[in-house]
């Protein structure tokens, strides 16, 4: 059975794993913990509550395909850590596309007007929390709904200023004792280092995983990255070129296509669409594109020994 969920953040191409689990995104531990095994137990084969076999089926799919995923994802520090920061980002992202967010429920419409936003949001989920897996055919609807709640949550969220920090404390003078003027000789701090964003950091495990041909799991990096920063060509570029090395040509195209249109002047793709084109019999379309890599076409292999893949990367064995 197929779990399809449109609304909420699911409807970005997200899977919201609070809201499959009903706790707010500010959960912990703890409190994940306490709630998947109120949530397994109920759906476990062995329940008293599922009477029928196709309600035990139904639960014990529920469970398999949803709630242990989730659980799996928010039950480790590392993984809820990565989680918790692309909430953050997508909250951020929402927010500047406040304009085309649709919302379905009074809950959620209900939160965006609530004057307390913490309380109002976890009451919210507190009440649909209680009897989310009470009918298990209404599951898909409540966890909607719970992922609604994150919605506003994440954007309103996202909106607050940032505190003022405080100012500089002054040094204390004593009367009577002149202070040296130490300004003119003392030089500025450095400014803190620049911390990766989130997506930079799926680049760089991507990279990482190319450098290792471990190319599945490179995909499933820029996959993510994507759903955070779906117009960035860089990264339509890399995973390109990871579908290239998988001898994926359509899809390579697509992603090189998708980068060309963010950025005209993206070297990689420049460099291997006209080739790709040339290996699917297409001639290629921009003209920009094809004096780019003339240069380069000569790398084919014509052969058909190992198709693309053997002439981009591995040539003809001598």
């Amino acid at each position: 059975m197929s779990f399809k969920i449109d609304r909420g953040l699911f409807k970005y191409d997200f899977i919201d794993y609070h809201a499959v689990l009903g706790v707010p995104v500010d959960a912990d531990v703890k409190e994940i913990r306490k709630r998947y095994l109120q949530i397994a137990r109920r759906l476990h084969p062995d329940s008293s509550f599922t009477e029928s076999e196709e309600q035990k089926q139904l639960g014990n799919e529920l469970l398999s395909k949803l709630v242990n995923p989730a659980y799996e994802k928010l039950a480790g520090d590392r993984t809820r850590t990565e989680y918790i920061l692309i909430l953050s980002q997508i909250g951020k992202r929402l927010l500047q596309e406040s304009t085309s967010v649709t919302l379905n429920t009074d809950l959620a419409k209900q939160l965006v007007q609530s004057p307390n936003l913490d309380h109002g949001y976890k009451s919210a989920i507190a009440k649909l929390a209680q009897s989310q897996y009470d009918s298990l055919e209404q599951v898909q609807q409540v966890i909607a709904q719970v992922s609604e709640l994150n919605l506003v949550y994440l954007m309103r969220s996202a909106s607050k200023p940032s505190a003022v920090p405080p100012p500089p404390a002054q040094p204390k003078v004593q009367s009577g004792i002149p202070q040296p003027n130490t300004a003119k000789n003392t030089l500025p701090e450095p400014p803190p280092p620049k911390e990766d964003t989130v997506v930079e950091q799926y680049f760089r495990r991507a990279q990482s995983l190319i450098d290792k041909n471990q190319f599945a799991q490179a995909k499933v990096e820029l996959q993510d990255a994507l759903k955070l920063e779906p117009k960035n060509s860089r990264c339509h570029s890399l995973i390109a070129m990871v579908y290239l090395r998988q001898n994926q040509l359509k899809m390579a195209k697509i992603h090189f296509e998708n980068a060309l249109k963010l950025d005209p002047n993206d070297e990689t793709a420049l460099q291997w669409k006209p080739k790709i084109d040339k290996a699917l019999g297409q001639q290629p379309v921009d003209h920009k594109v094809t004096s780019s890599a003339n240069n380069g076409d000569k790398q084919l292999d014509k052969s058909g020994s190992g198709g693309l893949f053997g002439g981009l990367f591995g040539g003809k064995k001598k």
